[in-house]
């Protein structure tokens, strides 16, 4: 069985994702990290979708069944988890989420003793644990070898202190109005608290989770919902988090949602400009704008992209020592302060940028206007391996000469081929967008 995707397990709750197989997937997972264990704890905490109960009961089953003690901490975001499981020394930590998915969907994702997402050959390993009926029936323990669990609420204090710890300490937000819009999700309590306790004039909306309202119409998927609030309020910005709150997008004082490349270019030349920006280079995933590379180009920054996915970010980060990265979809990596995307964190260093600069955040998160751009997915029939489909680099080709940039590449879970171009003339990626759909149509 196929459990693990672009960011841990993940399906429909009760379906794809039920009891059993979450219980199984916790024993696997258990045994795994067995192997290296030196404290027998593991840290799970969770979302605020209904059907983590189910989960989080069915993990509790598994681990201990396994021999692991079990550390409940309720809704917390997921960069919290990570941070979490390296300070109180577990063995590793799970959090229960699908991300920015509606409520019917769910997921699991594991972290390692260090706070850092597991890497492919590591989630092989458990799938294959997972698919190994007898071992996972000869690693259960019995007796009083058998773990326990535990919840623990006082937790969220020191996540609020290790963020708060993050913003520049000669800062305060004393002056700023700002929406938060914190998706009904994982930071509906510890959001608003970090921004009140360092003096900001918060207006809080979608707080209130009822485990079915999660990313439903709010947050970071439906960010232009706030920028009538921020208007309405007069705010300095808008802050809208996804779900678990590894997802920031921002709304500029007008309104207007600001693009993740023109987010991360600012950022950016922020870090460089403050000293704080290590071997003047920035990760960033094939799906960022051209724009953004040589925006950066100018401002004498490297640029490496990665496949997507902040996991992915995160190890050509790790590989080349560069300490900030991020996806134009709003995960963004300060590696010096979280382990993976944190939408909190992101904040204040967007906050603090916008303090230092003097301008309002129109002005100051909007550094390049980026280059046309489609993206356009079709339904397939066959997924052929691009490299055998006849005629596509003769097609390629003329649109290369271009000047275009494409990126052609399959679903990881639909029948769908995805395809991107980009180019400084919007005519040209209009008509070239044209020709490759005909293309398509006609080889798959």
């Amino acid at each position: 069985m196929k459990l693990f995707g672009t960011d841990g397990v993940r399906g429909k709750a009760g379906d794809f994702l039920d009891a059993i197989t979450v219980l199984k997937l916790a024993k696997a997972a258990g045994i795994y990290f067995r192997k290296h264990s030196t404290t027998k704890k593991i840290l799970v905490g969770k979302d605020t979708r209904r059907s983590g109960y189910m989960i989080e009961n069915a993990l509790v089953s598994g681990l201990t069944a396994v021999g692991y003690d079990v550390i409940q901490i309720g809704p917390m975001p997921t960069p919290a988890i990570a941070y979490l499981t390296e300070s109180m020394r577990c063995d590793a930590g799970i959090m229960i989420s699908a991300s920015h998915n509606p409520f019917e969907d769910n997921g699991i994702k594991f972290f390692d003793n260090h706070g850092n997402k597991l890497n492919t050959d590591c989630e092989e390993a458990i799938e294959a644990i997972f698919n190994d009926s007898e071992l996972m029936q000869t690693e259960q323990v019995t007796g009083r070898n058998i773990g326990a669990s535990k919840r623990i609420d006082d937790v969220i204090g020191r996540y609020i202190v290790s963020i708060k710890s993050s913003f520049p300490r000669d800062l305060n937000l004393s002056g700023m109005r700002i929406v938060l819009d914190c998706a009904n999700g994982a930071a509906y309590k510890v959001g608003p608290t970090i921004l009140q306790e360092l003096g900001a004039d918060v207006i809080v909306v979608n707080n209130k989770p009822d485990g079915f309202n999660i990313n439903e119409d709010c947050g970071a998927m439906h960010p232009e919902h706030i920028g009538k609030i921020v208007r309405e309020y007069r705010a300095d910005i808008g802050l809208a988090l996804d779900g678990d709150a590894d997802r920031l997008v921002i709304i500029d004082e007008k309104g207007e949602v600001v693009d993740g490349d023109n987010l991360i270019g600012a950022l950016c030349t922020f870090l460089k400009d403050e000293k704080l920006l290590n071997t003047n280079a920035c990760v960033t995933t094939v799906m960022s704008n051209k724009a953004l590379e040589d925006y950066l180009a100018k401002n004498g920054i490297e640029l490496f992209r990665s496949d997507v996915g902040d996991k992915h970010v995160l190890e050509i980060m790790k590989e080349k020592n560069i300490n900030f990265g991020g996806e134009q979809s709003g995960h963004i990596i300060f590696s010096d302060v979280a382990k993976t995307g944190d939408g909190l964190a992101s904040a204040l260093q967007v906050l603090a940028l916008i303090i230092k600069s003097g301008k309002k955040a129109s002005e100051v998160l909007n550094p390049f206007e980026l280059y046309p751009q489609i993206l356009h997915n079709m339904k397939v029939v066959e997924k052929i391996p691009l490299d055998k489909i006849k005629g596509l680099e003769e097609i390629l080709k003329p649109i290369r000469e271009k000047g275009m940039r494409d990126l052609i590449r399959y679903s990881g879970t639909e029948n769908k081929i995805r395809l991107l171009l980009e180019g400084k003339n919007k005519k040209d990626v209009d008509d070239a967008m044209e020709t490759l759909k005909l293309f398509f149509k006609k080889v798959l």
